[in-house]
């Protein structure tokens, strides 16, 4: 199955998910700039919990999630699509500051991510590419937990230590990511 459409998840606390981060930008970038690829940025439902319970059906029912698409999950939404990859099949996925916990962190607890152990080999049986993108300097997530992530997910790692959170405006290396993926579909 070739590589169709785009889905944008967000981090939780995201409530006008296309003016927040790079999302909005991101969607644009790809609707203007690659051919034959449609991108979906949505307000998610409970967007400060994010959870999993919520967002999951959401990403099936609504945003279509489905072997010719590309997640792309930041923070909250890393964990989303990682959850979601763990029961469906999926082109790839590209995980922004993923994490495997919950920090210690009432809110993220709550969410229903971290409450059991990561199924890494069936994400990776269930999506053709992951990459993810993580930085040393991120404030609010250990490195440890996003190296373990990478570990287990054998995922294609771009390891930066300038980043942080990676809450700018443009982000140009996840577009040139997503061009190969789309050359490679």
């Amino acid at each position: 199955m070739p590589l169709e459409r785009v889905v944008i998840v967000p981090g939780n606390g995201a409530e006008n998910t296309v003016e927040l981060n790079w999302y909005g930008w991101t969607k644009k970038q790809i609707n203007e700039q690659i051919p034959d690829l449609s991108c979906a940025l949505k307000k998610m439902p409970d967007p400060v919990t994010a959870r999993e319970s919520i967002w999951l059906p959401f990403m099936k029912e609504d945003l279509e999630c489905d072997e010719e698409t590309l997640i792309i999950g930041h923070s909250s939404g890393a964990a989303a699509a990682m959850r979601y990859a763990e029961k469906h099949k999926v082109f790839a996925i590209i995980l922004v500051g993923a994490y495997t916990s919950d920090l210690g962190n009432e809110n993220e607890r709550e969410s229903g991510y971290f409450n059991r152990a990561w199924e890494w080999e069936k994400i990776r049986t269930n999506v053709k590419h992951i990459i993810q993108f993580g930085s040393t300097d991120d404030p609010f997530l250990p490195w440890e937990e996003q190296q373990e992530v990478a570990d287990g997910l054998k995922a294609d790692l771009q390891k930066y230590s300038d980043r942080g959170h990676f809450q700018d405006t443009a982000f140009p290396e996840l577009i040139d990511a997503i061009k190969k993926l789309k050359s490679s579909s």
